[in-house]
């Protein structure tokens, strides 16, 4: 038996899931690749995984795999080469009056009650803003790599929690949310801006920042980041700003 063999990335298998419906695209079915069992997927094997175009939803690690589709191209940010934009400038003035605390991933009732409102404002009708105290701790809250939550505080008070995963080349923003009525102050922009600065500061060269789907009007803020790199047919490309939307 070769030493590849017992290294646990390859002792994992892959399975294809039953089609649903597409979360991004309207009227188009999605199915997934999921690496299993899930035990074996620690922040090592996660960061390989990572490379390799896969996410994580609470302890599911997956990518899509749809039959007929292949819109989601996985992005990434290499921050040392980041520079921020004018409007990105602006945003992080604007927020500079937050105060950031790393938090480790346990249940804060606090936490809960804004992402109900963060979900109702701006999903709702999507599920996700029915998801009960145990439906939230499995999304956010589980986890077998490296992982943290994000506060963000103004004047002591909560307004945004970010989770975000350490991995060995970089760090992964998984989600965001924040509480609504402070449009003006972008904090999810904010919050990339934060995490490409944690990441360099952390001597990390990557911020990851899952998938990139052109017609997804969601996604359209990820094009902001730049340089960019996308996964395209196996390779870590840059991805010049004229050829962005045909990229996926």
């Amino acid at each position: 038996m070769s030493f590849a063999a017992e290294l646990p990335i390859y002792r994992l298998q892959f399975y294809l899931t039953a089609n649903y419906p597409c979360s991004y695209l309207a009227g188009q079915q999605a199915r997934s690749q999921v690496a299993a069992p899930g035990g074996l997927v620690d922040t090592v094997v996660y960061s390989e995984l990572m490379r390799r175009g896969f996410r994580r939803s609470g302890l599911h690690v997956y990518r899509p795999h749809c039959d007929h589709c292949r819109a989601c191209t996985s992005a990434r940010v290499p921050v040392a080469s980041f520079h921020p934009g004018r409007t990105q400038r602006r945003c992080l003035d604007r927020n500079e009056d937050l105060e950031l605390r790393l938090k480790p991933l346990l249940y804060d009732e606090t936490h809960y009650r804004l992402y109900r409102r963060y979900q109702a404002a701006r999903h709702a009708g999507g599920g996700m803003d029915q998801d009960d105290r145990e439906q939230y701790r499995g999304f956010l809250l589980q986890s077998r790599v490296d992982s943290a939550l994000v506060e963000y505080r103004l004047n002591g008070e909560l307004v945004m929690v970010a989770l975000m995963d350490r991995l060995l080349d970089g760090l992964s923003a998984v989600y965001t949310f924040f509480e609504p009525g402070l449009e003006r102050r972008s904090l999810g922009v904010y919050s990339v801006l934060t995490q490409i600065r944690l990441a360099r500061e952390l001597g990390l060269p990557y911020l990851y920042l899952g998938y990139w789907i052109a017609d997804c009007r969601k996604m359209a803020y990820k094009r902001a980041y730049r340089p960019l790199e996308m996964l395209l047919d196996g390779r870590w490309q840059g991805v010049a700003a004229e050829s962005e939307k045909c990229a996926v």
